[in-house]
């Protein structure tokens, strides 16, 4: 199987529209849309830099994980995540994941503890990548850094809490901080 051709539909700044069209394993030309953040990566074979970073905060003080709960607009409602966002362009890593722990929670990193290389949690609609950025953390927490568009509610979870949280079906829960919270809930480490 090959990619055969890419079109791009949209033209916004953080996230577009493409019609790849590939070969399939019987030399069929077949049509697949996906949403990229950049020029998709299987035109450009760049699988190195992740788009974004998720940061899983451990906050030294207080002894326990750090989530937030922030208003999403395609689910029309909170869903409860890790603090994250975009690399800005030629920035690092722990450049990134410094700024947007500050900038949605007001909390400061104090260690890294592990990166993960580029990841992908949902490939059968976008190419888009994150490293997770596992961290300890230290300070008050603050919404004064977030934007008007970021509805942004800080919370500190015990093991015994995140174990609750996994449990609730009431509530909407991002993919990988989900997997996070209910490792911690059953072991206690991130």
């Amino acid at each position: 199987m090959k990619i055969q051709k890419v079109e791009q539909i949209t033209k916004n700044k953080h996230l577009n529209m493409y019609n790849i069209v590939f070969i399939d394993k019987e030399g069929n030309a077949k049509p697949w849309l996906i949403a990229s953040r950049t020029q998709p990566k299987c035109l450009t074979g760049k699988f190195d830099i992740p788009d974004a970073v998720v940061i899983v905060p451990f906050h030294q003080k207080e002894n326990k994980l750090v989530i937030i709960k922030e208003f999403r607009v395609p689910l029309g409602d909170y869903q409860y995540g890790f603090p994250a966002g975009l690399l800005d362009e030629g920035e690092s890593i722990e450049e990134a994941a410094q700024r947007e722990l500050k900038e949605e929670t007001g909390l400061d990193i104090i260690t890294f503890k592990k990166i993960s290389k580029p990841i992908y949690s949902s490939s059968g609609m976008t190419d888009e990548s994150v490293s997770m950025v596992y961290v300890e953390c230290d300070g008050e927490p603050s919404n004064k850094e977030n934007t008007t568009s970021e509805d942004i509610t800080i919370i500190y979870l015990s093991q015994s809490e995140a174990m609750e949280l996994c449990k609730n079906p009431d509530i909407k829960v991002d993919v990988k901080t989900w997997l996070v919270l209910s490792s911690y809930a059953e072991n206690g480490r991130i």
